[in-house]
C-alpha cells in the first residue's frame, strides 16, 4: 500500500461537524465476550441470530516486508458461530475440507453475499498450494449458513455443506458482491497474485477488474449455474478496490448500490472522492459530490427513510485522506487510520451531504470490519433498514466486529511490528430516534 509524503491542510467545512439537524442519533456500546479473537477482512452470513464468520486475518495491517507481508501464520484456518445474545462462541476446523475449499476459506477480502439461506463468496487472497505461492482464487463457493452453523456447534463440518465452482470472471480481492432484484453485481477489486511488495518490484503482478460484472445465480439448492450478463468496463471511474458498496433506496425508490471511495486513482496513490451509483440499467459517476471521510473499506449501516424519502448511510472509523480535529478538517496524504463516524445523506432530489457525526470511534479502530444488522429489525430485499419501522428508541439496529486496530494514525510507516493488531472488539450499535 503505497503512501506519500505527509501533507496537512487545513479546511473550515461548518457543516460536515453539524449534525443537529439529522433525524436520529447514534451510540456504540461494547459488547464483552471473553473468548472472542480479532479477526479482520473476513466474510459473514448468520442465521437465527447467530452469526457464521469465515475466512480473514487473525493479523493487523499488512507487513511492509514482502516476506512477512499476509503469511499464512495469519490465515483464518477456523470457521466460526458467535451468538451474541447468549455470548457464545463455537468454531471449528477448516483442515478436513478438500484443499481448493481450505484455500479459499482461509483467504483474505473476499466478497460475499447472503441470499436467503445461502451464503455466496467469491474470489479472495491467499496461498494457493499448487503454485506454492499467493494467489487471488478464481472459485464462487456456496454455503449452507444454518446447516454450517449447526455442523460448527456439533464440530461436524464435512464437505457436504460446501459447493464450489471455477470461474475465471470471479478471481478478484477487495471488490464487493451486491444483488439489485434478481441480479449480482461484482464491482471493482482486483486480481493479486504473488507477494506484495511496496516498493513496486515485480514479485507480484497486480490487475484492477475496472469492470461492474452483472451475473444471476440459479440455484435449486443441489447445484447452482452462474449466468454470466453484463460487463461495465470503466478504467477511470472504477478502477478502485478497498471501498464501501452500500445498498441503497433513490429518489425513484428503486433498490440500487452506491460504490464510495476506495483506492487508488490511476494518476496517484490517493483515495477516489467521488461515488458511482449502480441501479438495474447501468451506473453513473457523481462527480459533483467530494467524500472527505472513510474511504476505506469499514462497517457501514445502510437506512432510508420512506416518508422523507431520504437515504443516510453511516461510515464508521477506518482509514481516509482526511479527518477532524475540534472542527478543522485536516488532509493527509498518507491516508491514516482514523476514528471518524461519518453520515452520507442522499436527499429527495438525489442531492449528496456528508455529515461528521459528533461522536467517534473509541480508538483507530474500523478498517475492515463489518456492520451486523440485528435480524428483528425490518430490511427491504437489498438489506438496508427501514427507519420509519423502527417503533421503539433507542433500538439496537446490530453490531460491529471486528477490523483492523491501530496504535496510532500513520502505522503503515511505523517500524513497530505491533503496531497494528485484528481486533477483537464487538459494539451494539444503537439509533435513538428524533421526534
Amino acid at each position: 500500500m503505497k503512501r506519500r509524503i505527509l501533507f496537512l491542510l487545513f479546511y473550515l467545512i461548518p457543516f460536515l461537524i453539524s449534525a443537529q439537524n439529522l433525524p436520529f442519533s447514534i451510540h456504540l456500546e461494547p459488547l464483552l465476550m471473553n473468548d472472542v479473537s480479532g479477526l479482520q477482512a473476513y466474510a459473514f452470513g448468520q442465521y437465527d441470530g447467530k452469526w457464521l464468520l469465515v475466512g480473514g486475518r487473525l493479523d493487523g495491517l499488512h507487513k511492509r516486508q514482502p516476506f512477512a507481508a499476509f503469511n499464512v501464520e495469519g490465515n483464518n484456518n477456523q470457521i466460526v458461530v458467535i451468538d451474541p445474545i447468549l455470548k457464545k462462541k463455537w468454531q471449528a476446523s477448516i483442515n478436513t475440507l478438500p484443499i481448493n475449499i481450505q484455500e479459499q476459506l482461509s483467504s483474505t477480502n473476499m466478497e460475499f453475499y447472503q441470499d436467503g439461506k445461502f451464503l455466496y463468496i467469491i474470489g479472495g487472497y491467499g496461498f494457493n498450494r499448487s503454485s506454492s505461492t499467493k494467489a487471488t482464487f478464481d472459485y464462487i463457493t456456496a454455503i449452507d449458513v444454518p446447516a454450517v452453523i449447526d455442523a460448527v456447534i456439533s464440530n461436524n463440518v464435512t464437505k457436504n455443506h460446501f459447493r464450489q465452482r471455477r470461474d475465471s470472471a470471479f478471481a478478484v480481492s477487495g471488490g464487493q458482491l451486491k444483488k439489485i432484484n434478481g441480479s449480482y453485481y461484482l464491482i471493482g477489486g482486483n486480481k493479486f497474485d504473488g507477494n506484495y511488495n511496496p516498493m513496486g518490484h515485480r514479485t507480484y503482478t497486480q490487475a484492477y477488474t475496472n469492470s461492474i460484472r452483472k451475473f444471476q445465480i440459479s440455484d435449486n439448492g443441489i447445484d447452482f449455474k452462474i449466468i454470466h450478463l453484463k460487463t461495465f468496463t470503466d478504467t477511470a471511474n472504477l478502477h478502485r478496490r478497498d471501498f464501501n458498496a452500500a445498498p441503497q433506496i433513490f429518489p425513484n425508490r428503486a433498490e440500487g448500490i452506491t460504490a464510495f471511495s476506495g483506492v487508488f486513482k490511476t494518476e496517484s496513490n490517493l483515495p477516489y472522492l467521488n461515488a458511482v451509483d449502480i441501479d438495474s440499467i447501468g451506473y453513473s459517476v457523481n462527480q459533483q459530490f467530494v467524500q472527505l471521510f472513510n474511504h476505506y473499506h469499514c462497517a457501514v449501516l445502510p437506512i432510508y427513510s420512506q416518508k422523507k424519502n431520504r437515504m443516510y448511510t453511516l461510515f464508521f472509523g477506518g482509514i481516509a485522506q482526511y479527518y477532524d480535529s475540534s472542527g478543522v478538517t485536516i488532509k493527509d496524504d498518507n491516508i491514516p487510520f482514523v476514528k471518524t463516524i461519518a453520515m452520507i445523506v442522499r436527499d429527495e432530489k438525489g442531492n449528496l451531504t456528508e455529515y461528521k457525526m459528533p461522536i467517534e470511534m473509541p480508538s483507530y479502530i474500523g478498517a475492515s470490519a463489518e456492520f451486523i444488522p440485528n435480524e428483528l429489525i425490518q430490511q427491504y430485499l437489498n438489506g438496508v433498514i427501514k427507519m420509519d419501522e423502527l417503533k421503539s428508541s433507542p433500538v439496537l439496529v446490530g453490531y460491529i466486529y471486528g477490523g483492523i486496530s491501530s496504535k496510532y494514525p500513520n502505522a503503515f510507516f511505523s517500524n513497530d511490528s505491533q503496531a497494528t493488531s485484528a481486533s477483537s472488539q464487538i459494539f451494539k450499535v444503537y439509533l435513538e430516534i428524533k421526534l
